[in-house]
């Protein structure tokens, strides 16, 4: 291979990256989120009816227009939940749902052909909830228990427009209809075949869009990307894709943003982090992400309430903190242990935490931690302005955190007593060494 065909190469693939990265500064995602029941599945204590009011219109003043308001149960229908609750509130005070969606698992046809709607449908129509993601399964084991695939293949159809004729949608129109593919991965990767078959099928219908799932966050991010290219494939052009991204493996957020890249057209998820298992690709950190990439429509959110509005929900429904070290809505996210890490306003994929609504923050690490954030925490302890701080005392500080580790001192310089014994013991030094 000559060596401009390997530079061709080289720079074909970089292109690759570009046109990516060009489609996700472009995109205009579809948003619903699920602040008011993806979080609460995996918390600690849940959502009261007063929570959720409270909740509502904070979600709604961040500038997200689709909400999902609950799950419609589908294992035990007559034992009612604060979903049930939260929605048949919002009917009987006249409360405006317009762009607001429930969960709800398709109804079925028997073997004499006479359908039966799930209690979900019954319910998504008698609380006047407008729109739905209407949610089916199409692995073996998905199915498995529930229906076979000519049953379910069958039944969608009926399904779909017994909602249609029985809901009403946002100011009288027909109701917004996603089929979510509940273990959407799973059926991709395991029965492509019955997949595509369904795909095919609901391009006929009518209906708004197709959402899946990687419901336990064990499918890697190429993959997600190949199954939305798969689907977009298979789909009338004006169809809306949808994922949703579980944190199984650590691959939830570069699975969203490969989504978007293979043409997907949006997200559900809550704002903040926390989710079933142990969180989920959330809305706080792909339109983090997304301002991390200039992409313009995100301006049409209230940026500056993004990460107080998150965190603040997430110790609503977990009563704790947030964790320090969740990247980008943790207390540690913005707290500099070394100058070099700081990112830039300006500099090409660099946010900075006052572009989500938050600040920079210091925290001594005494391997690395240099002056200049040794003078940052000093000023978060004392109130003191960073320059009061002399150059010569903070660099014997350094040396002083380096000498501690090598005789053996674990020392936490980050609490604010520890540190400033050790300035203490700095500037002693410097008196010294001057005498």
């Amino acid at each position: 291979m000559s060596a401009r065909s390997s530079a061709q190469i080289a720079y074909s693939a970089i292109e690759a990256a570009s046109a990516k990265l060009a489609r996700l500064q472009s995109v205009e995602p579809f948003f619903i989120d699920l602040s008011l029941r993806e979080n609460p599945v995996g918390d600690r204590v849940g959502q009261t009816l007063a929570d959720k009011l409270a909740i509502l219109p904070k979600i709604r003043e961040f500038g997200f227009d689709n909400i999902l308001l609950g799950t419609l149960d589908y294992s035990m229908p007559e034992e009612l939940e604060v979903d049930d609750d939260f929605m048949m509130h919002l009917r009987d005070h006249n409360i405006d749902t317009t762009g607001c969606y429930a969960f709800t698992d398709v109804g079925l046809v028997d073997s004499h052909g006479d359908f039966t709607p799930s209690p979900s449908m019954l319910k998504l129509r008698d609380y006047n909830v407008p729109n739905t993601l209407h949610e089916i399964y199409l692995s073996k084991e998905g199915m498995q228990g529930q229906y076979d695939f000519a049953t379910l293949k069958q039944s969608l159809p009926v399904s779909i427009n017994w909602i249609k004729q029985q809901v009403n949608g946002d100011q009288g129109a027909e109701p917004k209809i996603f089929i979510n593919i509940v273990d959407g991965c799973d059926a991709f990767a395991q029965a492509p075949e019955q997949t595509f078959e369904i795909l095919q099928l609901l391009g006929e219908l009518n209906i708004t869009g197709l959402s899946f799932e990687d419901d336990r966050g064990t499918y890697l991010p190429f993959q997600v990307g190949a199954y939305v290219a798969a689907a977009r494939a298979l789909l009338p052009s004006d169809y809306k894709i949808l994922v949703h991204m579980h944190s199984g493996g650590g691959f939830e957020n570069a699975s969203v943003l490969e989504a978007l890249a293979n043409g997907a057209d949006g997200v559900w998820g809550g704002l903040p982090k926390r989710a079933a298992i142990i969180g989920h690709a959330s809305l706080g950190e792909l339109i983090a992400n997304l301002v991390r990439l200039d992409n313009p429509h995100m301006q049409a959110y209230q940026l500056q309430q993004l990460m107080p509005l998150a965190t603040g929900l997430q110790i609503t429904d977990e009563e704790q903190a947030v964790p320090d070290d969740l990247p980008i809505l943790g207390h540690n996210a913005y707290r500099l242990p070394l100058s070099f890490f700081r990112q830039i306003k300006g500099r090409p994929q660099d946010l900075v935490p006052e572009a989500i609504g938050g600040t920079y923050g210091y925290r001594i690490c005494p391997v690395v931690s240099d002056p200049g954030v040794i003078a940052g925490r000093l000023s978060e302890v004392t109130g003191q302005p960073d320059t009061d701080f002399a150059q010569e005392d903070l660099e014997q500080m350094v040396r002083l955190m380096r000498r501690d580790l090598r005789a053996g001192e674990k020392i936490v310089y980050d609490k604010p007593g520890n540190l400033l014994a050790l300035y203490e013991r700095a500037k002693a030094s410097a008196r010294a060494a001057a005498h």
